[in-house]
Parts: structure tokens; sequence; C-alpha cells
């Protein structure tokens, strides 16, 4: 990798990882207070409008972001023009979820989310105020503004649904949380990045963009429904306990793999296009990339299904328990996120949002099998369908990206591979540990530093070369960050 772009991936994965996890540290501590507070039922109510804000942002942004950072001359006119369809489409849509709200609470019997999905619509519009903001500084590599921008929103916002959860608001303090933290998110991303919209709308902008981002767009939406259908169809068929249980166990395993697969997107997608045109660079990058990932994705998510029940005890109190089996399936199942996310995105790279959409369509059509077990068998048998259905994404994923690059499933199993094989001794040894007749607590504070130890001992022993790309990119940020560069 050339070391100009060397160093704006290592700066943009060091900051891009401090947003990470600074913005969900943030959200994950103050939602350990919330959780002690609020009850499983408030956070399955939550979890239900969550499924149509996701759906409603993922049409509103109709994969113009990653258009426009693909464009390399992208001006004006471009960000102009996406502003104005974005906000367009987020009052329509928002005018649908406000209208829809009876159905919606009909559907799921539960007439309490008629006014909570008519307030939470807002989000719709907050969030696509801020989309051209954000997307400029994604292709900018610039994850330190975003970081500011995450810390000042997640304090605020937290201190919000705290504020309005100890003044016995119950199910409002979440929705006052989310309120508060995307409409904080928006306005400091229009201070920061300093990018002001104008009247400008360009017809042969919108085609040039639209013809490469519509397939993103039905890619993406595909894939954001076929991700919260789990939630709709336990909302539906089982309690909503049992979805606030899901809800919880999903948050606690997304701390890990959607964040590393958020850092990972937004990090490698920009960078990787700058030398889309150099095929050699463009496989070695790739490589790194993916080996560096999925030891730490690895490492993060056998670890989190070996600590989950004092993890969760400990933390958030026994009500919560149901949630354990949950956690520990869904961490066998996100383990794989990072790489799906890499392999999509250099389809993307490549300029293939036609071969992404038709390998989206495939996917889900496998994947209608861990939803009928959901809906006529059990819950349980759903999840591990899930995990099934994602190695068989994964390999259709890598065959076709690996094509393109020359760079085979067999070569990238065997790059990824060693990772794997570490990650599962530490997390043997971690669930040993679990055994021991002591409290959670103890427990945790036991496991906790024998996981990360064994992983660095193993790691040290055999020279993992992913680990010393990691340890390599660990002291290159902080020299930069202890000299504020």
């Amino acid at each position: 990798m050339a070391e100009g772009i060397k160093n704006k991936a290592i700066k943009g994965v060091g900051w891009s990882f401090a947003d990470n996890i600074l913005n969900q540290g943030v959200t994950f501590l103050v939602g350990l207070v919330l959780a002690r507070l609020l009850s499983p039922e408030e956070y399955g109510l939550i979890g239900i409008i969550a499924i149509f804000i996701a759906v409603f942002n993922s049409i509103v942004d109709s994969g113009f972001s990653n258009a426009l950072i693909r464009k390399n001359d992208a001006g004006d006119a471009d960000y102009n023009t996406v502003f104005i369809t974005n906000m367009v489409m987020s009052v329509l849509l928002f005018c649908v979820m406000f209208l829809c709200a009876p159905l919606i609470a009909s559907f799921f019997n539960r007439p309490q989310l008629i006014p909570l999905t008519k307030v939470m619509a807002s989000v719709v519009i907050i969030n696509a105020f801020a989309i051209i903001q954000r997307t400029i500084l994604v292709k900018k590599v610039d994850f330190k503004t975003q970081t500011k921008v995450s810390a000042i929103a997640s304090v605020a916002s937290g201190v919000v649904g705290i504020g309005m959860a100890s003044g016995g608001l119950g199910v409002w303090s979440l929705v006052g949380q989310q309120l508060s933290r995307q409409f904080l998110n928006s306005l400091f991303l229009w201070v920061f990045a300093k990018w002001y919209p104008r009247l400008q709308f360009s017809v042969k902008s919108f085609k040039e963009l639209f013809n490469f981002g519509w397939k993103l767009m039905v890619s993406g939406l595909i894939d954001t429904v076929w991700r919260e259908i789990y939630q709709v169809i336990i909302g539906k068929f089982y309690s909503p306990a049992t979805l606030g249980q899901y809800t919880r166990a999903h948050q606690f395993g997304s701390i890990f793999s959607t964040n590393l697969t958020a850092v990972v997107q937004r990090v490698s997608y920009p960078v990787l296009s700058e030398i889309q045109g150099d095929l050699a660079k463009l496989k070695n990058a790739y490589k790194k990339v993916i080996k560096v990932t999925m030891l730490i994705t690895f490492s993060c998510m056998l670890g989190l299904a070996a600590i989950a029940e004092p993890m969760i005890v400990s933390l958030i109190g026994d009500q919560w328990l149901p949630a354990v089996p949950f956690l520990q399936i869904l961490c066998f199942s996100m383990m794989l996120y990072p790489l799906h996310a890499i392999n999509l995105n250099m389809l993307q790279v490549q300029g293939r949002s036609d071969l992404f959409l038709r390998l989206e369509i495939i996917k889900k059509m496998i994947a209608v099998v861990p939803l009928l077990l959901g809906i006529f068998v059990n819950i349980y048998l759903m999840l591990f369908g899930s995990v099934m259905t994602g190695f068989i994404a994964y390999y259709l994923n890598a065959f076709y990206s690996g094509k393109f690059l020359n760079y085979s499933i067999v070569e990238q199993v065997k790059d990824i591979f060693p990772s794997f094989i570490i990650a599962l001794i530490m997390a043997v040894i971690v669930w040993g540990i679990s055994f021991i007749n002591l409290p959670s607590a103890a427990l945790l504070a036991i496991q906790l530093p024998a996981g990360v130890s064994v992983i660095i001992l193993l790691c040290e022993a055999v020279r993992l070369d992913s680990y010393l790309e990691i340890k390599h990119i660990a002291l290159t940020f902080i020299n930069k960050f202890r000299h504020g560069k």
C-alpha cells in the first residue's frame, strides 16, 4: 500500500475507531443505566419503531452517499442535488410513517405505539439534514471531526435520557434520548463540516449518481429490511418482553461487530476507491484489511460469547438473563458482518452495483428459511438458521469479489483461519473460567484480562502478521496523536 494511502488509512481507522468507541461507549454506559430503570417491554416498543426508522433512513439516502464518495470529481452541483433529493424523500417518508402509526400499532397489537411512532418519525427528517455533511467528511477520511460531533451528541443525549427515566417518563426517555442525539449530531455536523446547501439541482448530476446509487439503495434496503425483519417477527409472534430481550442482546453484540463493520466500511471504501485502477495495489490493501479486521472481530465476538452470562448479570441485572442465549448465538452470526462488508465494498469500488444488487436478492431468498423457522417453530432455531445462512452469504460475497482481484475464497479463508483458531482457543479458556463458583462481577473481572492476555501471548508466540500490523497501526496512531497530527 502506498505510504500516502497507508497513512490516510491509519489515520482514518484510528479516528473512526475512536469515534465509534466513544459514541457507542457512551451509549452503552447510558444503556446500562436505562436498562436498570426501564423494563424489557419498554425496550421492545422502541425496538419495533427502530425497524421503520432504519428502513426509511435507507430509502432517504438512496445510495447517493456511496455514489458521491466513489466520484473523485464530485462538486457543489452534485452535493446540492443530493441534498435536495434527500430532504424531499425524508419529508415524504415522515408523512408516510406519521399517517401509518395506527396501522403499525394495530399490526403489533400495541396501541401505545401510535404516539411513539408519530414523534419518532421526525428522526427521518433530522437525519436527512446532515447526510451530505457526513458524506463529505467520510470522503476526506476526516473522522476526527465526526468523533467530536459524536462525543457531544452522545453525552448530551445520554443526560437527557437518564434524566427523563429518573423522572418516571418510562419509554419516552428512550424517545428523548434518540431525538436529542440525532438533532445534536446533525446540528454539529453542520457547524464543523462547514458545508451549506444552495438551491441548485442538476438533472445531469442526479441521473449520473442515481444510475450508480439506485442499485446500492435497493441492495441496502433489502439488507436493512432483512436485518430488521427478525424484530418484526419477534414483535408480531412473541411478547414485547422477548423482543426487548432480543433487542438488548443485539445491542451488546453490535458494540463490536456492527461498529467494527462501520469503521471498516467508512474507511476502506474511500481509501480503496482512490486506488481502484491499480489491481495489484488494490489486492494487497484488500488482503491487509481482511486479515487485520478479522483478527479483531473473531477475538471480540467469540470472547463476548464466552463472557455473555456474567457480563449481562453484573451489568444490567438478572431480569435480562433471557438475553444471554440470544447474545451467544448472535455472536456467531455477527462475527461475519465485517467480512461481508469488506467483500461488498470491493464490488462497489469496482463499480459493480448491479452484481451487488443481484447478490443481495439471492442471499435474501436463501434467508427466508430461518424466518419460517421463527414463525412456525421457535426463536432459537431462527437465530441458528441465520448463522448458517451467514456462512452461505459469505461464500457468495467472497467468490465474486475475489474474481475481480484473483483472490479466491480458499486463499481468503487461509488468510483468516489462523486468527479464528487463536480466538477460539481464547474463548474456550475464558468460557472455562465461568465454571468457577464466584459472583458474576468477580468472574467478569477475571475473564476480561485473561482473554486479552491469551490473545496477545498466542499472537506474539506465532508472530501472526495481522497482529503485528495492528500493533504497528496502533503505535503509529499513538505517535501521530501524541504529536497532534
